[in-house]
């Protein structure tokens, strides 16, 4: 008998028992000021802030960072030099780091044969599951793959049978695939109007081409028709024979020569759809996505009726359903139909693939359908899917790191993603949050709150503890953790309708809706119940309809809200007019480059499977113009400072005196109605979080002559005391004449409608229908539906 156990005294306590913090001291990822903190494990600790404060440079930037990193560095080298390379965070010390698991808001691949099946287990599985219980058979889990093309080779094997003597054996390869060759497994296929290509009464010497870009000296493409030998450049294309058109427009990739360069000739029509059409449209630049619109329609493939598969993979069935029929069910439907399959042969098969889609029933997504394609997924759902595969995990011990899990989520599904959290911290886990909803804030064991600003006036910790502290304390978090939106005592009259009749895009029932003009409508419902269907499949954009959504701005380290805006252009030209030189000097990204670092202000340095090393320019210091640029000045200012100043700085320095520019003034004003008067000219675009981006792209649309802005979820990314500055700003806009049309969960701009539409009464093909119209007072008083239980919570009626 141990010494502890005869005298009755407590064990000494193990050393490892003493490592139940993860430690970070010194962090200086982006505006992080020296921020040292102390995180519980195996507990759920909430990061909060305004936008801007820092959450996710501390969560993401540092800590899950330097975990990810550490884990690569357990790798070989040649292992590492296939993954992702890792800087170190700029951090003094980092202790007590467990595996991280991320899981960000980061859209799925926006890639035309992506779809929520292929980007989880689930497909995979259903496709073992036909291959083995499918009648007739038709061949291995490929046969039911529509990315998998069916081929079929054959030819000479030469084989050495040593002493110099060889033998030529036949060998036949052949793959059965179950791509749909008509549309290539994409559902849908083009067709190109060939009016919008050419003009046919021109010849090609004549400038007949009317495609963006394409200009009558450019040597890759327009010199490649004229000059390949394989037409006449000099007549006119409706004369072309029957052989020159077929050329002209399908011919197969070809070796021509065009002043004694050599170069690949290939027709009009493949030509366009792979440099065009394989891009995402929402990347393309605002001229090339007008012309791609006019020029090409898409239709359902008329031979796959869209399910993207062959007909042999469709003619295979289980039970009477194919996978085509599988894919196409809603989730929570085919969680049920799975259910009912009892196959010893496939059991473990079966257990998997029932997991899978109870999870995503668990998670609130039972409303998908396997056959959705991954790109229209909004940011929370995109961020649900990617949880699914943790959620059975028997993984303890593991640090999983959440961007605003309930982004997108109604109040209703916001308690079940709590339940989620805490059954992931009850595991053992170390849970770390970054959220602005008060319902998860109010579940942390632990709360990190970041200010006490934006921006620069951010980066430090302002409050460490728990709820109570939190709302005890006086940082703005806490200030306006119980903030409450009132309802209006009067509301606007609308001044007309837009008028909706017989919807039915997705699961909308032949919906009939007048949508007031005039005043502020919020469209909600909880998740799936058909909001952005009616929205975005009922109100065509264009002709004074600007339609905001969650789509990702696209930009490199380059980019920044001056660029991205135009906000640049009239910079140049007013320092360009005032030293009576070329705009051009005063682009980073032309003529005014610092040459050695050719703009970037840093010098990357690639170590291969290492993190690259990027050092800010000996030549220019990091300023990013050669130092002949910046002896011009404008206003007593050179054009690096210009770019270094915060949105609300540049506002006043071009609001008046010498450096008064009213083109640029105006664009500023913008951004900071928008609330992003914290963030500098010249930040890269990628170190913007999703909200600011999103409000970025906001202020953008906002100098569009516009009658009807559509917003879809604007509270994303806004902390409690914003989302007050983002009404009024809907406000102003519906006060100045516009009508604002937003799709929305949050209960502050609910509350702050002149007009609610309420859909529901469930998701997927329990929803799609309108279960209330009418004011928030009224939505309240009634409490007929979800939403007005849970608004009527909120306001204290």
């Amino acid at each position: 008998m141990s010494t502890a156990k005869r005298t009755g005294a407590q064990p000494a306590p193990h050393a490892a028992d003493a490592h139940d913090l993860i430690r970070v001291h010194g962090a200086r990822v982006n505006n992080l000021k020296d921020v040292s903190v102390e995180i519980p494990k195996r507990r759920l600790t909430v990061f909060t802030g305004v936008s801007g404060s820092g959450k996710s440079s501390l969560v993401f930037g540092t800590i899950a960072a330097e975990s990810q990193r550490l884990i690569n560095e357990t790798y070989s080298a040649f292992v590492q030099g296939f993954m992702p390379t890792l800087a170190r965070p700029e951090v003094d010390v980092l202790d007590g780091l467990t595996t991280a698991i991320i899981v960000d808001q980061q859209r799925l691949g926006t890639d035309p044969r992506s779809t929520v099946g292929t980007a989880t287990d689930a497909n995979a599985m259903l496709r073992i599951l036909f291959s083995r219980l499918g009648k007739p058979h038709i061949g291995s889990p490929n046969a039911f793959s529509f990315n998998v093309a069916s081929v079929k080779a054959s030819g000479g094997v030469t084989v050495d049978r040593g002493a110099g003597k060889t033998r030529t054996e036949k060998v036949t390869f052949t793959r059965t695939g179950g791509m749909c060759t008509r549309c290539e497994g994409r559902g849908s296929v083009s067709d190109i109007d060939l009016s919008q290509l050419y003009d046919d009464s021109k010849s090609i010497a004549e400038g007949a081409f009317t495609i963006p870009g394409w200009k009558s000296d450019s040597f890759w493409t327009v010199r490649t028709y004229a000059e390949s030998g394989l037409l006449d450049p000099d007549k006119p294309i409706r004369k072309f024979t029957k052989k020159e058109m077929q050329d002209f427009l399908y011919r197969e990739p070809t070796k021509v020569k065009v002043e004694g360069v050599n170069l690949t000739y290939e027709g009009l029509i493949p030509k366009i759809q792979k440099s065009f059409l394989s891009k995402d449209r929402e990347a393309m630049q605002p001229h090339i996505r007008a012309f791609v619109d006019r020029a090409v329609t898409f239709t359902e493939c008329p031979e796959c009726e869209g399910t993207r598969l062959s007909e042999a993979a469709r003619s295979s069935k289980v039970g009477g359903i194919s996978i085509a029929d599988a894919c196409a069910m809603q989730i929570s439907d085919l969680a049920e139909w799975v259910r009912g399959l009892d196959e010893p042969s496939v059991a473990p098969l079966l257990t998997a693939l029932r997991g899978a889609l109870d999870s995503f029933v668990e998670i609130g997504l039972g409303y998908l359908s396997l056959d959705r394609p991954s790109g229209t997924l909004s940011g929370g759902e995109a961020q649900r899917v990617k949880m699914i595969r943790h959620l059975g995990s028997s993984l303890t011990d593991t640090t999983y790191v959440f961007d605003e899990p309930t982004i997108g989520m109604h109040p209703h599904d916001i308690q079940r993603m709590n339940s989620l959290l805490l059954r992931l911290r009850d595991k053992g886990n170390t849970v770390l949050v970054v959220e602005h909803k008060p319902e998860t804030i109010a579940i942390a064991d632990h709360i990190v709150d970041l200010g006490p600003g934006a921006g620069t006036a951010g980066g430090t910790v302002c409050f460490e503890g728990t709820v109570e502290g939190l709302r005890a304390g006086g940082t703005v978090t806490g200030r306006h953790f119980d903030d409450r939106a009132a309802v209006k005592e009067s509301v606007r009259k609308p001044t007309g309708a837009l008028e909706v009749r017989g919807a039915t895009r997705h699961n909308l029932r032949g919906v009939d809706v007048d949508i007031p003009l005039g005043v502020l409508c919020v469209v909600t419902g909880v998740a799936g119940s058909g909001k952005s269907s009616l929205i975005h499949g009922s109100i065509p954009v264009g002709d004074g309809v600007v339609s905001v959504d969650q789509a990702a701005i696209k930009g490199s380290r380059r980019s920044n809200p001056a660029t991205y805006t135009g906000l640049l252009d009239p910079i140049r030209k007013a320092f360009a007019k005032a030293n009576g030189v070329k705009p051009a000097l005063f682009s980073a990204n032309s003529e005014g480059a610092c040459p050695t670092c050719n703009g970037a202000g840093v010098i990357y340095t690639d170590l291969a499977m290492m993190a690259g090393v990027a050092t800010p320019c000996d030549e220019c210091g990091g300023k990013r113009f050669e130092a002949s640029v910046l002896e011009y000045r404008f206003g007593g200012q050179d054009i690096s400072e210009v770019l270094a100043m915060s949105v609300r700085e540049a506002e006043e320095f071009f609001g008046a005196g010498d450096a008064r520019t009213p083109a640029a003034h105006r664009i500023l004003e913008r951004l900071v109605d928008v609330g992003l008067g914290y963030i500098t000219l010249g930040q890269p675009l990628t170190t913007l979080s999703g909200g600011e981006r999103q409000r970025l792209k906001l202020a953008g649309h906002m100098a569009e002559k516009a009658g009807v802005y559509i917003l879809d979820e604007p509270t994303t990314g806004l902390h409690l005391a914003d989302v007050e500055q983002l009404l009024g700003l809907l406000d102003r806009l519906v006060d100045s004449g516009k009508s604002v049309i937003v799709v929305e969960h949050h209960q502050a701009v609910m509350a702050h409608a002149d007009w609610i539409i309420d859909l529901g009464p469930g998701a997927g093909h329990d929803g799609g229908q309108i279960v209330f119209e009418g004011t928030p007072a009224d939505l309240i008083a009634a409490r007929s539906t979800i939403t007005g239980e849970y608004l009527a919570k909120y306001v204290g009626a």
